[in-house]
């Protein structure tokens, strides 16, 4: 778990605060913190799946956005970083989103594998990462959220957040590792699955990734400090 950390404050020491990767990293880097704790404390029933799942999953999320051609699911995220209009609260949300709907799937077959087990086997250590990850969104919300009188419900960010809920990402994450694991001897079908996930979770991040430019913001905004500027900010990089 050491390493991941160690990965996560370099991302956070080199990438610009207003960088929406950095703001993804940052509240990341303070819940894996968090996780590391309560494994070293007993928090867990099996420690050893409880870290080797943690860091699998961690590993995802670092192997991603420092690739140089990441996952689709990662992509809107990585296109849109620095675009003016779309405020550090999406980019979060993009972050979380991709990591549950795509890496969590994957990290549990990673995990499966390497210890193995079946995902029934790691169910328990799954709900209590999921029960963790939980406090993720929530300090989102808490930290990047506009205050109430800043937004309607016609607003175009209110929408936006009404249509992502962490919960139904985490119980399709569960059911796509089981259908993965099932497939596990079905390679093809497997790899089409895959990618197919893949896909659908990087649509509902450009989705979350809609820009909203022009809406007034007034709250504490963690590591919104203005729009990037400078030669191509703001504009998406392509494919």
């Amino acid at each position: 778990m050491e390493a991941v950390l160690a990965r996560m404050r370099v991302l956070d020491e080199r990438l610009p605060a207003q960088d929406g990767v950095a703001v993804f990293n940052r509240v990341y880097l303070t819940v894996t913190q968090t996780l590391h704790e309560r494994i070293g404390h007993g928090g867990f029933p099996e420690p050893r799946r409880a870290e080797a799942l943690s860091v699998r999953f961690a590993e995802r999320y670092l192997t991603a956005v420092e690739s140089e051609r990441a996952p689709a699911c990662w992509r809107p995220l990585l296109q849109y970083r620095r675009h003016p209009g779309v405020r550090p609260l999406q980019h979060a949300l993009a972050g979380i989103n991709a990591h549950i709907g795509h890496d969590l799937a994957l990290a549990v077959v990673s995990t499966c594998r390497a210890l193995d087990c079946s995902p029934a086997a790691l169910e328990a250590d799954f709900h209590e990462v999921g029960d963790t990850l939980v406090s993720l969104e929530e300090r989102i919300r808490e930290d990047l959220m506009p205050g109430p009188d800043l937004l309607e419900i016609a607003d175009p960010l209110t929408h936006l957040l009404g249509s992502w809920s962490l919960e139904r990402a985490r119980a399709g994450a569960w059911a796509a590792a089981r259908l993965l694991w099932t497939l596990r001897r079905s390679p093809d079908l497997a790899e089409e699955f895959e990618e197919s996930l893949d896909a659908g979770v990087g649509l509902v991040g450009r989705c979350l990734l809609t820009p909203v430019a022009g809406m007034r913001t007034g709250r504490r905004r963690v590591g919104d400090a203005g729009a990037a500027r400078g030669p191509g900010a703001g504009v998406p990089v392509g494919y």
